[in-house]
C-alpha cells in the first residue's frame, strides 16, 4: 500500500503544448481518488505520468517514500487497467491474468493461487479456459481488472475502464468496483469523463479543465459548494441553471433580484456574504433543477414561466421552461404525486410557476467566474 504525491507536476509536449499545468495533489494510502473532466483536460495524461507511460516535464512524483520520476513503469509497484482492455487474443483468460506474474518469473503454485483468487473475487472462474473473443465486454473488463489484481500492486490506476460498456453494464460494473475496492483496500486513481462515476466512486474528486485543477473535494463538497462556474456546471445532471441577477445589500442583510422577484438571503450563505463584505453587484445565480419547486397556480414570490419541452424520465419530469423568452431553465418534477389534470397541463406553451429557497442558490462573479460563497 502507498500514498501518491504530485508536486508541481507539468507536462509539456515537443510542440510546446502544455497538457498539464502545476499539478499538486497528495493521495493518501488506501484512498480512492477520481480525476474527472471533459476530453482534453489532462486527466489521462496525469494518470499516464503516474504510471510512467509519459515523462514528467517538471515537478516531482512520489509513490510511498520513493521519488519515481525516472523509475521504469514495471518498477513503480503499480498496475493499470485500460479503456480497451488490452488483452492478448490468442491465449486464455487464465494466461492473460497470469502473464504479468510469468514475466516476474514467479513460481507456478503462487501464480495459480493468485489467478484463482482474483477470478473468484471477480466472478470469472468459469471463464478461465476461454479466449477473450468468447467473452462479453463486461467479462473482458473483469479479466483486465483481474490481471491488475494478481500483481498485488501498491497503487491501482484505471483509465476510463467502463467507457466501452453499455449504460446498464456500466451501472453494474460501477457497483462491482465499489465492492472490489472494499475487498482490496488499496490506493486507487481512477480517470473518467463521467461525473456520475466520479460522484459514486471517489473518496475525493479532482475536477480538471484545460490542464488545470479546478477543485478538489469529496463528492458532497463539490456538489454543495462548487468553487467556480465550470465546476458548478460540470457536476450535477441535469446541469445547474445559470441566471443573470443582482446582489444588493439591505441593511445588515442581502437580497437577490432575479427574474422579477426578490429573494432574501438567510443562514450560512448570508453569513458568507457578510464575512466577505460583498458589494452590490451583477452576479450569475446558480440553481440546480432538483432544488426548484413547481407550483401550478400563481402565488406570491413564484416565478412565471412557459413550458418549452417536457422530457419524461420515468420517476420525474425534466421541464425546460422560459421566463421571458430568453432565460431558459430546467425544472425537475417528481411524477408520483401528479394528478391526471396536472399532467395534462405540462405541455409545450402552458404556463407554470416555480420557486426556490435562498439556501439552495449559488452565486458567481460574471468576470472571474469564481463563487462568492466558496
Amino acid at each position: 500500500m502507498a500514498s501518491v504525491k504530485l508536486e508541481g507536476v507539468k507536462k509539456i509536449y515537443d510542440n510546446k503544448v502544455v497538457a498539464v499545468h502545476d499539478f499538486n495533489l497528495e493521495i493518501q494510502d488506501k484512498e480512492f481518488v477520481v480525476f474527472v473532466g471533459p476530453s482534453g483536460c489532462g486527466k489521462s495524461t496525469t494518470l499516464r505520468m503516474v504510471a510512467g507511460l509519459e515523462d514528467i516535464s517538471e515537478g516531482t512524483l512520489t509513490i510511498g517514500d520513493r521519488v519515481v520520476n525516472d523509475v521504469e513503469p514495471k518498477d513503480r509497484d503499480i498496475a493499470m487497467v485500460f479503456q480497451n482492455y488490452a488483452l492478448y487474443p490468442h491465449i486464455s483468460v487464465y494466461e492473460n491474468m497470469a502473464f504479468p506474474l510469468r514475466i516476474r518469473k514467479m513460481n507456478n503454485d503462487e501464480i495459480h493461487r493468485r489467478v484463482c483468487q482474483a477470478a473468484e473475487i471477480l466472478g470469472i472462474t468459469q471463464y478461465l479456459t476461454r479466449k477473450p473473443k468468447a467473452l462479453s465486454g463486461g467479462q473482458r473488463q473483469r479479466v483486465a481488472i483481474g490481471r491488475a489484481i494478481v500483481r498485488e500492486p501498491a497503487v491501482f490506476l484505471m483509465d476510463e475502464p467502463l467507457s466501452n460498456l453499455d449504460a446498464k453494464l456500466r451501472n453494474q460494473m460501477r457497483a462491482e468496483i465499489i465492492l472490489l475496492r472494499k475487498r482490496l483496500d488499496t490506493t486507487f486513481i481512477y480517470v473518467t469523463h463521467d461525473q456520475t462515476e466520479a460522484m459514486t466512486l471517489g473518496d475525493r474528486i479532482v475536477i480538471m479543465k484545460d490542464g488545470f485543477i479546478q477543485q478538489v473535494g469529496t463528492p458532497q463538497e463539490v456538489f454543495d459548494t462548487p468553487k467556480n462556474l465550470f465546476v458548478a456546471g460540470f457536476i450535477g445532471a441535469p446541469q445547474m441553471n445559470f441566471i443573470p441577477a443582482k446582489l444588493k445589500k439591505n441593511g445588515s442583510g442581502y437580497n437577490v433580484d432575479v427574474l422579477g422577484t426578490t429573494i432574501s438571503m438567510e443562514g450560512a450563505k448570508l453569513q458568507k456574504l457578510v464575512d466577505k463584505q460583498a458589494a452590490d453587484q451583477e452576479i450569475i445565480l446558480g440553481v440546480r433543477p432538483e432544488h426548484t419547486t413547481v407550483v401550478f397556480d400563481k402565488t406570491e414570490g413564484a416565478i412565471e414561466s412557459t413550458i418549452l419541452v417536457n422530457e419524461m424520465m420515468g420517476s420525474e419530469l425534466h421541464l425546460h421552461v422560459t421566463t421571458n423568452g430568453e432565460d431558459k431553465i430546467i425544472l425537475r418534477l417528481p411524477t408520483i404525486d401528479l394528478t391526471d389534470e396536472q399532467r395534462a397541463n405540462l405541455t409545450s406553451g402552458k404556463k407554470l410557476y416555480f420557486t426556490f429557497a435562498s439556501k439552495v442558490v449559488h452565486m458567481f462573479d460574471p468576470q472571474t467566474e469564481e463563487s462568492l460563497l466558496f
